[in-house]
């Protein structure tokens, strides 16, 4: 007779660590038998290796039955290609049916590309599940530390991921503001208002927008910004891993986080600092302080403290950013991970 395995079953990242178990879209711990992730620290086996974790995790479901790995599945951090994860894990006949859009919606809450709209939508569903001020689960969801919100999010959302996937055109309440944003972004871009320049070179994309328009409220990376152009209108028309915003005297240069990942289909430019470039700015600028976010953060940015247009003109600001890039050492390389320590 066949041994009967029981069902997977999720548990907190710390509470794992007495279990043998499955981590997806995150780091090993020291009882972690599989790793199915796209992270700096990654031990996926090599076959399996995709862009996105849910990718990854539903190639090395074509070849395997997670119940005969082991008995828990568990992540460090909740984002949607986490809860992707780990649904095809928990539930795979159902995630199979699913798996374009899994895939898609995956590719859309980390890099901001998507094919297909219902995939971006599936996303700022999450997005809005996650946002306190917005979301229709229970409040004490919200309560307590980091670690415990992380746990209650997975709790809340795994059952539900099922309804949520049979509609993702429903919840419009939680899609709609996100995407008219993202609609009207589009239209920019397509009508020339915008415009994206790329400088292959560098890996480099400058996206010049108009001084009148306004920015508007989105919900990214589990936290609330305020951006003119939705991101997911650029990253769907430039895979440049490092962007320039300029609105006017406004600039605000960006890495994307696949420049954090193991990802598999390009390279995009290794990260330098530009902590060097942030003081030479101070030393110029007369209408406040630039700030750097560090290196190592998914996705970090320079920009002039409180929005205000800067003193300097955007093309000098340019120019040094240029020379930065062309000049300065590589600190972050996702394929040489422990040159520096990854955040926990």
């Amino acid at each position: 007779m066949a041994r009967r395995h029981p069902p997977l079953r999720y548990l907190p990242y710390r509470e794992a660590r007495r279990l043998p178990h499955i981590v997806v879209d995150g780091a090993p711990q020291a009882s972690t038998v599989l790793t199915l992730s796209h992270w700096p620290n990654n031990a996926t086996p090599d076959r399996y290796r995709r862009d996105t974790s849910t990718e990854t995790t539903l190639a090395w479901l074509e070849d395997h039955d997670p119940r005969r790995v082991a008995g828990v599945v568990t992540n460090s951090h909740f984002d949607e290609d986490g809860l992707f994860s780990m649904f095809t894990l928990l539930d795979p006949d159902r995630a199979w049916r699913h798996r374009a859009l899994l895939a898609d919606a995956a590719r859309a809450g980390d890099f901001g590309v998507y094919r297909a709209r219902a995939a971006a939508r599936l996303c700022f569903i999450i997005e809005g599940h996650a946002d306190p001020q917005r979301s229709p689960l229970p409040r004490p969801v919200f309560a307590g530390t980091a670690t415990e919100r992380i746990a209650a999010l997975y709790r809340a959302l795994l059952p539900r991921l099922p309804r949520l996937l049979a509609r993702p055109n429903g919840w419009r309440r939680l899609w709609q503001d996100q995407d008219q944003h993202l609609d009207a972004s589009e239209a920019l871009l397509a009508s020339g208002r915008v415009s994206i320049e790329e400088e292959p070179e560098l890996d480099l994309a400058i996206v010049r927008i108009p001084d009148d328009l306004p920015a508007r409220p989105l919900w990214r990376y589990l936290r609330r910004e305020e951006a003119v152009l939705h991101p997911c209108a650029i990253h769907n028309r430039s895979r440049a891993g490092r962007l320039v915003r300029i609105q006017g005297r406004r600039v605000e240069v960006q890495y994307r986080y696949e420049s954090w990942l193991q990802i598999v289909s390009r390279r995009p430019a290794l990260r330098v600092d530009l902590g060097p470039l942030a003081r030479w700015l101070n030393r110029r600028e007369r209408h406040g302080r630039w700030i750097w976010e560090d290196s190592l953060d998914i996705a970090p940015r320079l920009y002039l403290a409180g929005g205000a247009p800067s003193s300097l003109p955007p093309t000098v600001i340019l120019r040094e950013l240029r020379r930065q890039f062309a000049t300065q050492p590589p600190v972050w390389d996702p394929f040489d991970w422990p040159r520096r320590s990854a955040p926990a």
